[in-house]
């Protein structure tokens, strides 16, 4: 008796099997979309980098001794407190253009946000600036009064006017300012 497999089949077959096979046994994470991405390693230092006048690598205890500020955001049918630094104060700190300098070409400028699970996320240098907004995106290491649950990482940065939370990154460990070439 021969049996015949048509190749759609086998196709069909192997996808089955592969929506079958859980994250934890291959590793990996999964991403919205069910995208695989690497296992989510905690940041031990925080980076600002990228067009800045001097890029800084920032420890859990650079960061606690930093200007600090605390914001509410809504999670769910709930509000919770996180404190850290703004954003904007660690990129003035390494020399990005805020404040009274920018303006010109850095009004053109941005910033990307990056996970250690490779999520990525981007915020114009005006929404990070606080002498251009009030738009308070913080670094935050706690949330109401208590370290970051450990799958939020040390540090988490928070969009907290933003409608909706993608934008708001657990397990940060990089802000890297981008500058649009002309």
């Amino acid at each position: 008796m021969t049996v015949r497999v048509s190749a759609a089949l086998i196709v069909c077959l192997g996808a089955l099997l592969a929506a079958r096979v859980s994250p934890a046994m291959t590793g990996q994470g999964s991403q919205a979309g069910g995208a695989p991405v690497a296992q989510a390693v905690r940041p031990s230092t925080l980076t600002v980098g990228g067009a800045v006048a001097t890029p800084l690598v920032l420890s859990a205890a650079d960061l606690r001794a930093l200007p600090r500020t605390s914001v509410e955001a809504r999670e769910g049918d709930r509000t919770v407190r996180y404190e850290g630094v703004l954003a904007g104060e660690l990129l003035k700190r390494a020399g990005a253009p805020v404040g009274e300098a920018f303006r010109g070409d850095a009004v053109a400028s941005y910033v990307v946000a990056s996970a250690t699970d490779g999520y990525r996320v981007v915020f114009s240098l005006a929404e990070l600036d606080p002498a251009f907004t009030a738009n308070d995106v913080l670094v935050a290491d706690t949330v109401d009064g208590k370290p970051l649950f450990a799958y939020q990482g040390p540090w988490r940065l928070v969009a907290p006017r933003d409608a909706r939370g993608a934008r708001s990154v657990r397990l940060l460990d990089r802000l890297e300012v981008v500058g649009l070439p002309r």
